[in-house]
């Protein structure tokens, strides 16, 4: 481990081309929503640095706008930390995430194509065989495409911007339970595919609704498990 916390590998590779700061500052960001760097980590700008192989400056930059975003607290005299989301606010954002995800869910029944429930189909397979491999990051990285998809398949744009807000927040909240819900996730999944498949728009609304809700409550749920 790193004297930060971060497993050997973890560091990102930054991706080029673009401004520094901002690169620094998705680095950051993608090791928060993994939870390379836990919830209530303490950031040190000179460690940080010396994994990106970056100077303080971009460091101190990222976690500024890290810190305006809600995804750091900057303490004063302490430093960094990764913000510790409390209860209610996983509550309010996965109830949100329902909502959308429940809508696109609807329109992509009443739109999508053979190709699109193909890639559907590909990305379920896929993610299934990640939790067969017990690998949890790919299962998490492979349940955001699967949504995603659903998204692009729904077509109404506004509807994806909205939920783009959301994303890097709902993968952070479903990265501890992901294990917990393995097999689980992607059968729900597997029944929404059918519902979109025969274009029942009330099926797959009601299969998504359930599905998230089942995420929303394992989250609240899992200290205890």
């Amino acid at each position: 481990m790193l004297s930060t916390g971060l497993p050997q590998g973890a560091v990102p590779r930054l991706e080029r081309p673009g401004p520094l700061r901002d690169r620094v500052y998705e680095a950051l960001l993608e090791l928060i929503t993994t939870r390379a760097l836990q919830p209530g980590q303490h950031l040190v700008e000179s460690e940080l640095a010396g994994h990106l192989g970056v100077s303080r400056q971009p460091v101190r930059e990222a976690l500024q706008r890290l810190n305006t975003e809600g995804w750091v607290d900057l303490r004063p005299a302490q430093g960094a930390f990764v913000h510790e989301p409390t209860e209610e606010e996983a509550d309010q954002l996965l109830t949100v995430r329902t909502l959308l995800e429940a809508e696109a869910a609807r329109l992509a029944a009443a739109n999508a194509g053979t190709a699109g429930i193909t890639a559907l189909e590909e990305l379920c397979a896929e993610g299934e065989r990640a939790v067969a491999a017990d690998n949890v990051d790919a299962a998490v990285a492979m349940n955001a495409r699967f949504h995603a998809q659903v998204m692009e398949l729904a077509g109404n744009a506004v509807l994806a911007e909205l939920a783009g807000q959301v994303d890097r927040r709902v993968r952070w909240y479903y990265t501890p339970v992901a294990r917990q819900r393995g097999q689980q996730s992607w059968i729900e999944h597997r029944e929404l595919i059918a519902a979109i498949a025969a274009r029942d728009e009330q099926r797959a609304t009601e299969v998504m609704r359930a599905h998230t809700e089942h995420t929303r409550r394992t989250y609240h749920a899992r200290e205890q498990s």
